[in-house]
């Protein structure tokens, strides 16, 4: 796996779309990657301008426009040079917020979607035979590069868990698996941080893994149109630099089309709906002892085609 930069990790095409949501002198703004991953193209600024006034204001509009937005973006893209230098901006000189930094609804998430790490947490009689589904609170919402808070006072055992994430781009109920991939907007990563004493202690998994800071999401997200199979996908996480996950998702249990349909069935997906489809081996408690995060823990995910979300615990 490819372990470059972040910024510069599999941009070797010059308008890839990765979109992300950041903050410039205290304000919301959003825009997309171009000169290979080195500035970022405000489309939040370009929509004030009278010749891009169909461009919205956030990010979360444009996935609700859907191919419309897309297409008007890479349109816009492909005239790069005409565009005015102030529109482009230094990938340094931004704040990432999460993608979408104010969800409408929880975050919905996986469990034990890869056997080995189904067995980790248990055996293999915890490999499941029907879809795991738990959520994670809206305030959880984190950016790359911003840090985790250690919650001390309330856990000594928080963990770390790399995914694959997808956000839903059309509304649909009851969607067929042939179908289901038509749905997605895009993919991004996601670090479904667990207490896992409060997970242990109150038998369930919402307040666990729904503390304040505890879903990093980001950098960006790459357009699906950039990822042609998101079953088949390197993924790595390491703490301080050691590599303490690694696989690729063509070891899920569940598909990607397996969960939209099967979620689907009756609830109606939305465009900006995250979903996190599940961690794979190597988890912190997953160790003999367990080697949670501590402060000043750095933690890095990289998936292939996307790039990488770093976070440190504070």
């Amino acid at each position: 796996m490819n372990d470059e930069n972040p910024i510069n990790y599999l941009c070797e095409g010059v308008f890839l779309l990765k979109f992300l949501s950041f903050e410039l002198a205290g304000k919301e703004q959003y825009g997309v990657l171009c000169n290979r991953g080195e500035s970022v193209l405000n489309l939040y600024q370009l929509s004030q301008d009278e010749q891009y006034d169909k461009l919205p204001r956030q990010l979360i509009q444009g996935i609700q426009q859907g191919d419309a937005f897309v297409q008007l973006v890479d349109a816009i893209l492909g005239k790069i040079e005409n565009i005015d230098g102030k529109y482009l901006l230094p990938i340094n000189e931004i704040k990432f917020l999460s993608p979408i930094p104010h969800p409408h609804k929880n975050i919905i998430c996986v469990g034990k979607n890869y056997r080995d790490h189904a067995i980790e947490m248990g055996s293999a009689a915890d490999i499941p035979e029907n879809i795991i589904i738990f959520t994670k609170a809206p305030t959880t919402i984190n950016a790359h590069l911003s840090d985790i808070d250690s919650h001390s006072e309330l856990t000594s055992a928080l963990d770390y868990e790399g995914e694959l994430a997808l956000v839903i781009g059309k509304k649909g109920k009851q969607i067929a698996k042939e179908e289901a991939l038509h749905y997605v907007f895009g993919y991004t990563i996601l670090n479904d941080i667990t207490a896992r004493d409060l997970q242990k202690k109150h038998k369930q998994f919402f307040i666990g893994k729904s503390l304040d800071t505890s879903c990093p999401i980001g950098p960006w997200i790459v357009h699906h149109n950039e990822i042609s199979n998101p079953n088949e996908l390197d993924i790595m996480t390491k703490v301080n630099g050691e590599i303490r996950q690694q696989s690729n998702t063509q070891h899920f249990i569940f598909s990607i089309e397996d969960i939209i349909s099967e979620l689907s069935k009756g609830m109606t997906l939305e465009p900006g709906d995250i979903i996190a489809t599940g961690t794979p081996a190597g988890v912190g408690n997953g160790f003999k002892p367990p080697r949670f995060l501590k402060t000043g823990d750095r933690v890095e995910i990289t998936v292939q085609s996307i790039g990488t979300l770093i976070n440190v615990i504070k």
